[in-house]
């Protein structure tokens, strides 16, 4: 479906055009008419799937098409500074031949940031893209926010901002709000948690659900079993080469640490390489972003503050130098590549003591991922431990520490 049959506004269709996007994607195809209905809407969506478009063209429609000025009408709440800032870049292409403005709402900057959000809020800025966290200091330390005239609340990666720790804060945001209100919930997954979530702010909500917790159809994935001493020169390996087709490689490991040691084991080798955690400034993150964005950097090592809501464009190689804990943060890790109809390919090392995250992977997108040779020259591979073996040490373990099961009949 076109987007010129969604019934968008010509300036809209007109800065569509302009971004390049010709045709809607299932999620835009059936969220747009849900919110033009006025609706609210719970909508599970992976991350690459168009839903930032989903939820802000037809609130940019409906904004559009009213005449009073000078009041913030749409709030949208993310759980971090990156997916802010990218959300408002966005929506500023998107409203490109609008009289709407957006303002990116975030914590880390300095006094002339503070002061800067305090004049968006004061003036009644038509879109606040926020962060829960430096909102909520906003409004619990005395600046001008009138959000009386708020008519749509939309809240992207639920999920994540549940399992940060954010709902309170969110709450206490809502309480603000008019309670006659359009309301948008997005999440990646769509546990009972947010079920519940969902009944607590959303009002007979429509109800969409596209590709959940499925990796990218363009994803090549593979898995290599390794010693934990054999990870880093097998990831020399797969960057080595004047013919190495991975021009933009991103890598995820478990620890802020692990991301300064691979880092200066690449950098040995003379790889373009940046690392980015949360040990960096606000600013430092987005610099090195940037640097990455621009392709001149041209491997970039991460925990996971990168693995959902960052737009990086032609990532061709995802390494997962570490198997993530939760298995959808894999399905996110995998999301970097393959976007946007292109193909990627996703790397995964997985030592012994990793192989029941593995199989909790495996089961959630319902396959096997293949399993690649180790380099002979690395040495021999592991053999991964059976299924059942991690759960007789657990038992062990357990009785060294004085637990034992009960006997048949005992109390």
């Amino acid at each position: 479906m076109t987007f010129h049959e969604l019934g968008l506004h010509e300036q809209i269709l007109e800065a569509i055009s302009y971004m390049g996007f010709k045709e809607a994607t299932p999620v835009q195809e059936k969220a747009i008419p849900i919110i033009l209905q006025k609706r609210d809407l719970i909508a599970c969506a992976q991350t690459g799937t168009g839903k930032t478009a989903a939820f802000m063209l037809p609130v940019l429609q409906a904004l559009a098409e009213q005449t009073y000025q000078n009041k913030t009408r749409a709030l949208v709440i993310v759980p971090t500074r990156e997916l802010a800032q990218q959300i408002d870049q966005q929506i500023q292409g998107f409203s490109y031949f609008l009289d709407v403005h957006s303002f990116a709402l975030y914590g880390g900057g300095d006094g002339d940031d503070w002061e800067q959000q305090k004049k968006a809020l004061s003036g009644g800025t038509d879109i606040i893209v926020a962060t829960p966290g430096k909102l909520i200091s906003h409004l619990t330390t005395g600046s001008y926010t009138d959000f009386s005239q708020v008519q749509y609340l939309v809240l992207d990666e639920a999920d994540r901002m549940l399992d940060i720790g954010f709902h309170d804060d969110i709450m206490k945001i809502i309480s603000y709000l008019p309670k006659n209100r359009q309301s948008l919930m997005f999440s990646a997954t769509m546990p009972p948690k947010i079920r519940k979530f969902a009944k607590e702010i959303l009002k007979k909500p429509a109800e969409i659900t596209f590709a959940l917790s499925k990796p990218a159809e363009g994803v090549e994935q593979g898995v290599y079993i390794a010693y934990s001493s054999q990870k880093i020169p097998l990831l020399r390996q797969l960057l080595a080469g004047k013919d190495n087709p991975y021009q933009t490689v991103l890598i995820f490991t478990s620890t802020k640490r692990m991301v300064g040691e691979i880092v200066r084991a690449l950098k040995g080798q003379g790889y373009r390489v940046e690392g980015i955690s949360s040990k960096l400034e606000q600013s430092e993150r987005e610099d090195v972003l940037n640097r990455f964005r621009a392709r001149q950097t041209r491997v970039l090592v991460a925990t996971d503050v990168l693995s959902r809501g960052i737009d990086i464009k032609d990532i061709h190689l995802v390494v997962n130098f570490d198997v993530p804990h939760d298995a959808e943060d894999y399905v996110h890790r995998v999301g970097r590549t393959a976007r946007a109809e292109t193909t990627g390919k996703a790397l995964t090392f997985v030592t012994p003591e990793e192989a029941y995250k593995l199989r909790r992977i495996e089961r959630l997108i319902e396959r096997q991922i293949p399993r690649l040779p180790l380099p002979e020259e690395l040495g021999k591979a592991p053999q991964l431990k059976p299924k059942n073996q991690k759960r007789k040490g657990h038992q062990r373990n357990k009785r060294r520490r004085g637990f034992r099961p009960k006997k048949r009949g005992e109390k």
